[in-house]
C-alpha cells in the first residue's frame, strides 16, 4: 500500500524528508510485490476545492517518479484513514494480503492513521521503516517523527497480530524468501 505520494504534498513549502530515497525504496518494494503476484494499492487523497490535493489538478496526481503498473489499484479517500468511507476494506478482504506492507506520506497523519486502522482489522502489517516520510513540524523535525512512529508501531499492543517495522531491503528479502 502506497499512501498519498502526491505532487501537492511534495512542493517547496512542504519539503519531505528524504523524498527521493523514499520514492526509490517504494518503487523497489512495489516491484517485488508485483513480481510475487501481489497487489499494489495506491491511496490517493481527494482534497477540497482550491486546495493542493483538489481532484483532477496537478497537485492531486501521483509523483511522476513513482513506478506504477496497469494492474495496480487506486483507492481514493478524503480522510487520514484510508479505510474511512472507501472500498479499501473490501479490496483487502478479497485479496487477503499476507502481510500488508505500508509505505507513504505523511508518517504522522495518513500513514499512522492507516497503520492503526489496518491493525484494528487484524491484518498482519509490515511498515517499511525507510519507506515513509513527513515534513518538519513546528515542535519536532521529520527524522524524529519518523523514528518515533517506527518505535510506536513496533510497540502497539494487539491481541492477534504485531506490526513489524522493517527496512525496504529486509522487506524485499522477505518477499523473495516466501516465493
Amino acid at each position: 500500500m502506497v499512501i498519498d505520494m502526491q505532487v501537492g504534498l511534495f512542493g517547496e513549502s512542504t519539503h519531505r524528508y528524504d523524498a527521493e530515497g523514499v520514492v526509490q525504496r517504494i518503487n523497489t518494494v512495489a516491484g517485488e510485490v508485483r513480481a510475487s503476484e501481489g497487489s499494489v494499492i495506491f491511496i490517493q487523497h481527494d482534497g477540497q476545492a482550491g486546495g493542493i490535493l483538489e481532484p483532477d489538478t496537478p497537485g492531486w496526481e501521483f509523483l511522476p517518479a513513482l513506478e506504477r503498473a496497469e494492474e495496480d489499484l487506486v483507492v481514493r479517500k478524503q480522510a487520514c484513514d484510508a479505510f474511512y468511507e472507501t472500498e479499501l476494506g473490501n479490496i483487502l478482504d478479497e485479496r487477503d494480503p499476507k502481510p500488508l506492507i505500508i509505505t507513504g506520506c505523511a508518517t504522522d497523519f495518513c500513514v499512522d492513521t492507516t497503520v492503526r486502522g489496518t491493525t484494528s482489522r487484524d491484518y498482519e502489517v509490515i511498515v517499511v521503516e525507510d519507506g515513509h516520510t513527513t515534513a518538519d513540524r513546528p515542535h519536532l523535525n521529520a527524522v524524529d517523527i519518523i523514528q518515533h512512529h517506527n518505535w510506536v508501531w513496533k510497540g502497539l499492543i494487539l491481541p492477534r497480530s504485531q506490526v513489524k517495522v522493517l527496512s525496504a531491503e529486509r522487506v524485499v528479502s522477505l518477499i523473495k524468501s516466501v516465493n
